[in-house]
């Protein structure tokens, strides 16, 4: 075969295959999740809000969380601290440094981010449901329980519990508002808590092993009660809604404070002595005030 004939046979030879490359190593990656995990929810802090005429709101920055806070200066030699649903409110001595404030807040940070977590649950969870209708047959939270609401036409307001029925029957005149018949039955809940929280106060007393010097009720946004070393105890109405052994538990503590005016071991102890199991009343209570229906919207 001439040279020539060779290069034409080379030519019409069909290609040879590319021969195989070495697959190039791979990375491990693992296998997709059958189900993606929810986002974790942002837990959000309350602020107060800030009125035309108002100062702006103070910062710090507590661990990875900003918190604003509004700020009053008062004649008081130390430092206070209020926490509702619209956030920190701090009160200082008219002389305190902006230094000295922070030092205080930081000293009860722990506290505050708690506590302000809380109260930024509830307002979440409170803003989720309606408010209660007041309508005839709206049911309402009564010691641990429900009744019914009962609206009847009538010349002259009126306002009877009928606890065989469980119904609060309220006579409606002409031209009541909602705002009207809402003040009325707040009433009767404050009176029946004022009823409920003598009679109870009087039952517990002897079982701490103290006496008492006066009582009232209050509406305050953060506390269940109050007790001063005269004597004098507050207890929020708003506890005739929960069942009657966390009133109760509410009662004791603030009697147990006659006897130990601190939050020691001490004191707890003197709690433990009439309500052994004060720690499940605590978290009944913090669980029942986020579930509580919202009943008078302005409190």
């Amino acid at each position: 075969m001439t040279s020539l004939q060779h290069d034409l046979f080379e030519a019409l030879k069909p290609p040879a295959p590319p021969a195989a490359a070495t697959p190039a190593p791979q990375s491990y990656s693992p296998p997709a999740p059958l189900f993606k995990a929810p986002p974790t929810p942002t837990r959000s802090l309350p602020a107060p809000p800030v009125g035309p005429n108002d100062p702006p709101l103070q910062k710090i920055q507590l661990g990875s969380h900003t918190v604003h806070y509004a700020l009053r200066r008062s004649a008081r030699r130390s430092h206070g601290f209020m926490i509702d649903d619209d956030g920190l409110r701090v009160t200082s001595p008219r002389r305190s440094s902006h230094a000295d404030i922070e030092s205080a807040i930081r000293a009860k940070q722990g506290w505050i981010l708690t506590k302000l977590f809380e109260r930024g649950e509830r307002r979440v969870m409170r803003a989720q449901r309606a408010p209660v209708e007041w309508v005839d047959g709206a049911r309402l939270p009564y010691l641990g329980g429900d009744i019914t609401l009962r609206l009847q036409e009538a010349a002259r307001s009126h306002c009877v519990f009928d606890a065989e029925a469980r119904t609060l029957n309220v006579g409606v005149t002409p031209g009541l508002s909602e705002w009207q018949l809402r003040e009325r039955v707040k009433r009767w809940f404050q009176d029946e808590a004022r009823r409920l929280f003598g009679e109870r106060l009087d039952l517990y007393a002897p079982r701490v092993g103290v006496t008492y010097n006066a009582y009232a009720i209050s509406s305050a946004g953060t506390r269940w009660g109050s007790c001063t070393v005269a004597g004098n105890i507050r207890l929020n109405w708003k506890l005739v809604h929960y069942p009657l052994a966390l009133l109760d538990y509410v009662v004791v503590h603030e009697l147990a404070h006659l006897r130990e005016m601190n939050h020691s071991p001490r004191f707890w102890a003197v709690v433990g002595e009439v309500f052994p199991d004060y720690d499940g009343a605590k978290a009944a209570l913090k669980k029942r005030s986020i579930e509580m229906p919202v009943l008078f919207p302005e409190e």
